[in-house]
């Protein structure tokens, strides 16, 4: 028994110190190597755990397991990090196709196996160390933190080679979350305005009106709906997107010809009855051209009238024409061909202007004819006056006119005078001078145009 192990006994004191005596003689009298031997036993207290190494060796697996938690902290940073970018580069494959995009996605699967490599080596270096075993090394644990420590540095190196990669996605990834943004919306949005066209032309035909063509480029839409309903993630965000405003825009164009279609059925019937009583009434003024011709073949000569002996003819032709176009546009009418009917009323109104502007252009030559016969003076004036009102300008601050503007000024005065000349003889040609008084007048405007341009850009 050691001395740590003894115990003290009830009213045996003196026996006690005898055989604690006793006990330390008989260990003095022990061979050397023994004592040696049972000395630690004695005064450990009768335990057997080891120190290994002293405060010394606790110090070590403290660093070593500090290092191993700032390791983990590090692993676990970098595998937040890598998952939030994995999303990011996950947005910007769904929208961009483009050499930027398959750039940042190259990038990022690079980065990813470095990620790895240095996941690795703090993994191994983890597995290969067990800081909670008793009987550790101060040695194993100085090296368990030196391996944690390098590889908690690794884990940080590339965590910032990540963050950099991350701000640089910058504007590629704005751009592909704001598509993204525009996407749900826009696929509702083309959704609604199929809807609306197809209310649309329920409510036209209900009214009984076909819209045969409207519903035609309805149906044509059906396909692109059935792509946008199988999503972008078949079809792609940019492609799914543009589809989207297609749709949206050829729904929203048949809604809104639907909803004027009963409005353009009674324009159309208005322009039936209208361009049909104005073919009638032209019809009536045509006949009128063959007196005023007559007038004109006795009074004045032939160059005064010979350009307008087509003129009752024609109209007639016109007419004609206009009138079997008005039927056409009727029949169209009536089987809702509305884009036929509506290009038959459009060729009969162009016909209608050209019968009314020959029919005119008889009885103004007449009255015009009449007027210069009578009192000539009065369109000599006026020509001469817009002449020298153009010299007037052209001369102001000036000594000597712009030859530019003198020129045509000074050969209008001659042709003016050359048209006043003609006037004398028996049988004057009044057309003649007027169609000169014209041009000279025409003349006169065009300079005054030029130099009030010119003028006012120098300004």
């Amino acid at each position: 028994m050691t001395a740590t192990n003894a115990r003290p006994e009830a009213g045996g004191g003196a026996s006690s110190a005898v055989r604690s005596g006793r006990d330390l003689l008989a260990l003095m009298l022990l061979p050397v190597p023994l004592v040696l031997a049972v000395l630690p036993a004695a005064f450990a207290g009768g335990g057997t755990r080891r120190w290994f190494g002293g405060r010394g060796g606790e110090s070590q697996r403290a660093e070593a397991q500090a290092a191993k938690d700032a390791a983990a902290e590090a692993f676990y940073d970098l595998d937040t990090a890598q998952r939030d970018l994995r999303i990011s580069i996950e947005t910007i494959n769904a929208v961009d196709s483009s050499s930027r995009g398959r750039k940042a996605s190259e990038d990022f699967a690079a980065l990813g196996r470095r990620i790895d490599e240095v996941s690795h080596a703090y993994i191994t270096a983890v597995d290969s160390h067990d800081l909670d075993r008793d009987d550790l090394e101060p040695a194993v644990a100085s090296r368990a933190r030196t391996e944690l420590t390098r590889a908690k540095d690794d884990l940080v190196r590339v965590k910032g080679e990540l963050d950099r990669f991350a701000q640089g996605l910058g504007p590629l990834l704005g751009s592909a979350e704001t598509q993204l943004a525009r996407l749900a919306p826009a696929v509702e949005r083309a959704r609604q305005a199929l809807l609306g066209a197809s209310n649309a032309l329920d409510t036209v035909r209900a009214a009984g009106l076909r819209a045969d063509e409207l519903a035609a480029r309805l149906a044509a839409l059906a396909p692109e709906l059935t792509k946008l309903n199988q999503g972008a993630g078949k079809h792609g965000v940019p492609e799914t997107l543009q589809r989207a405003d297609v749709v949206l825009r050829d729904a929203e164009a048949v809604r809104t010809e639907a909803e004027r279609l009963p409005e353009r059925a009674a324009e159309i019937d208005r322009r039936l009855v209208s361009l049909r009583t104005r073919a009638q009434a032209l019809t009536t003024r045509a006949g009128s051209v063959e007196p005023v011709l007559s007038e004109l073949r006795r009074r004045f000569s032939a160059a005064c009238w010979q350009d307008l002996q087509p003129v009752p003819e024609q109209a007639a032709v016109n007419v004609r024409q206009a009138e079997d176009k008005l039927a056409e546009a009727a029949k169209a009418r009536e089987e809702q061909r509305w884009a036929d009917a509506t290009s038959r009323l459009s060729t009969v109104r162009a016909l209608l202007n050209t019968v009314d502007e020959a029919v005119s252009a008889a009885g103004d030559r007449l009255q015009q004819l009449n007027a210069v016969a009578k009192d000539p003076q009065q369109e000599i004036e006026r020509t001469r006056f817009a002449v020298r009102d153009a010299q007037r300008l052209a001369m102001a601050g000036r000594h000597t006119p712009d030859p530019r503007h003198a020129r045509p000024l000074d050969d209008s005065v001659a042709r003016l005078e050359r048209a006043i000349a003609g006037l004398e003889g028996r049988h004057p040609d009044y057309w003649h001078f007027l169609t000169e008084t014209e041009a000279v007048r025409q003349t006169a405007a065009r300079v005054v145009s030029d130099i009030r341009e010119e003028r006012g850009g120098g300004a």
